[in-house]
């Protein structure tokens, strides 16, 4: 018998979730296959990797041992899928995927074109929810990956930067501050915000570069926050407030003029869009092309 990569990735799930239960539903087999290729890979190296009691799994001296070199293997094949999926253009199947707000309502839909003149036969599959709810689907295996607007810290979750993107001051035409080529942020802060609702990729940047210029939320002035990027764009332009969103997602209103975006002086909120997926997975190659292409365009070009 050989040693296979499979055996491998099995027995890392396992000891991973900390159970065999666990370990099938999220390779999706029966959890009689899955104790039969830990077995297996017990009988290759003949010794115990795991301990099996009444409560959670535990590694032996072996399998901790191992372990490293489980990883080591997970590592390198999704290294080896990436490469190659710079070669794939034949690929045929279907993605499903969580987009949060900004990304799935602004981004995306300028770059699936594109993709799919590419790759012709790749269907995607896109749900457009907030950062916990594709966390949640995610774990639940109801989705291959997410891509979200700010960094999580989630035990179960490998989580890595695909896009660059900027957020931008805009303010309604009317607004005191049209017209200006640049303004402080002391004068920002002077006037009513409307925010999107806590919680939100966009939010959670805009708090912490304003917090590396001593500013937090209690030195705004807050008048409304929203669910939406829609509707703070729609609060700004009736001119409600002034907020802070991704640059892709005022073009059109911009161009129209009815909404400005103007620079703060030393203040600037770049940010990073994060893929997700679950650490124990490893994403069909439909998926790895699809990180690869956006990885290696140029967002701005796009938008």
């Amino acid at each position: 018998m050989a040693l296979n990569f499979h055996q491998l990735h099995i027995f890392y799930t396992v000891a991973d979730r900390g159970s065999f239960s666990a370990a099938a539903q999220a390779l999706h087999m029966t959890q009689p296959a899955v104790t039969m290729q830990v077995q297996s890979l017990e009988d290759y190296f003949g010794t115990k990797l795991l301990q099996r009691s009444t409560k959670r799994i535990e590694l032996t001296e072996a399998g901790r041992a191992l372990m490293p070199y489980a990883q080591r293997s997970i590592d390198l094949i999704r290294e080896t899928d990436q490469q190659m999926s710079k070669f794939t253009k034949q690929l045929k199947g279907r993605l499903q995927l969580g987009a949060s707000l900004t990304i799935g309502e602004y981004i995306l839909p300028r770059l699936l074109g594109p993709f799919g003149q590419e790759f012709p036969h790749i269907a995607i599959s896109m749900k457009v929810m907030n950062t916990a709810q594709i966390m949640e689907e995610i774990v639940n295996h109801q989705l291959n990956f997410g891509l979200i607007e700010a960094p999580v810290n989630h035990p179960d979750m490998h989580m890595e930067a695909v896009m660059s993107d900027e957020l931008k001051l805009i303010v309604g035409k009317a607004h005191p501050l049209a017209g200006s080529r640049e303004v402080e942020l002391e004068d920002v802060m002077k006037h009513p915000i409307v925010l999107r609702e806590q919680g939100s990729g966009t939010r959670l940047v805009m708090e912490e570069q304003l917090r590396k210029k001593q500013i937090s939320i209690a030195d705004m002035k807050i008048v409304m926050e929203l669910g939406s990027t829609g509707a703070v764009k729609s609060a700004v332009e009736a001119g409600l407030g002034l907020s802070f969103v991704s640059a892709s997602s005022v073009k059109h209103e911009v161009a129209l003029g009815l909404i400005q975006t103007i620079p703060i002086r030393d203040v600037h909120f770049k940010r990073q869009f994060y893929s997700i997926f679950l650490k124990s997975a490893l994403l069909p190659i439909s998926a790895v092309t699809f990180l690869t292409f956006l990885r290696e365009r140029d967002l701005q070009q796009w938008l």
